[in-house]
């Protein structure tokens, strides 16, 4: 069978080292992109010369007709879709909760939050095998801020990606029987460009002391974690959560 995976927020980090980690495992790839589009085809260059199959599509996911077009324009250009990882997400400025506005935690919940409802909700209704899809596999990629709260950092952030962890619970027990399983990882302190939008470029080399293992992780090392968990090898695993943060 066709695998068709669906990175969000693909561009960047995490989302780029698991479009091409995917690619190298034989799926064909549709790279989400935002605004970033030269980054996005940049991905998609590399996962073609290496002989892969790639297409990079813009779509806000936070908008419901954006999500529609990006499944939509999947399945005509690639095949139905039978991999999700829900990994586009936000944060802003680091600062406390009592400096924060409703603004800002509107678009943090909708980008991070209802992006991955919309997501969801658009790959299951093909994968479904009630509706006479194939099946496939979710992975919603949250944080260990979930748990860590971010204090007097982002909290608005920790608690989006608590939020995620209550829906990979939820979700993977409603779609089970419909052939789809869903799982989530929950990244720790990462080397990727995501810091600089809290302010702070070089957070890494402020808090690695903090960790067991005395290092930043990489975007690949998620990657593995995230490959593994869409796997057959991972068959019998659902409502699963991978801590990938160096023993915090």
């Amino acid at each position: 069978m066709k695998q068709v995976a669906i990175v969000t927020g693909g561009s960047r980090g995490i989302g780029a080292a698991t479009a091409r980690q995917a690619a190298q495992k034989g799926y064909a790839v549709c790279v989400n992109y935002r605004s970033d589009e030269k980054s996005a085809e940049a991905v998609v260059s590399q996962i073609q010369d290496a002989g892969g199959t790639a297409i990079a599509v813009q779509a806000d996911v936070s908008q419901e007709a954006d999500v529609e077009r990006l499944f939509k324009t999947t399945d005509e250009q690639l095949g139905t879709v039978t991999a999700l990882v829900n990994n586009a997400g936000i944060l802003e400025q680091q600062m406390p909760v009592t400096e924060m506005d409703i603004a800002r935690w509107q678009r943090i919940f909708a980008t991070n939050v209802f992006g991955s409802f919309l997501c969801a909700r658009a790959a299951i209704q093909r994968m479904s095998t009630f509706n006479g899809g194939p099946g496939g596999a979710i992975v919603n990629v949250s944080s260990l801020a979930a748990r860590a709260g971010s204090p007097f950092e982002y909290v608005d952030y920790a608690a989006s990606k608590g939020a995620i962890d209550t829906f990979t619970t939820g979700l993977s027990k409603e779609v089970a029987e419909a052939g789809i399983r869903v799982n989530a990882v929950r990244p720790g302190f990462i080397d990727t460009e995501m810091h600089a939008s809290g302010g702070e470029p070089n957070r890494i080399e402020r808090v690695k002391a903090n960790v067991p293992l005395k290092r930043g992780g990489t975007a690949e090392e998620v990657a593995y974690a995230i490959l593994w968990l869409l796997s057959d090898e991972a068959g019998y695993t659902t409502g699963g959560f991978i801590d990938i943060a160096g023993g915090r």
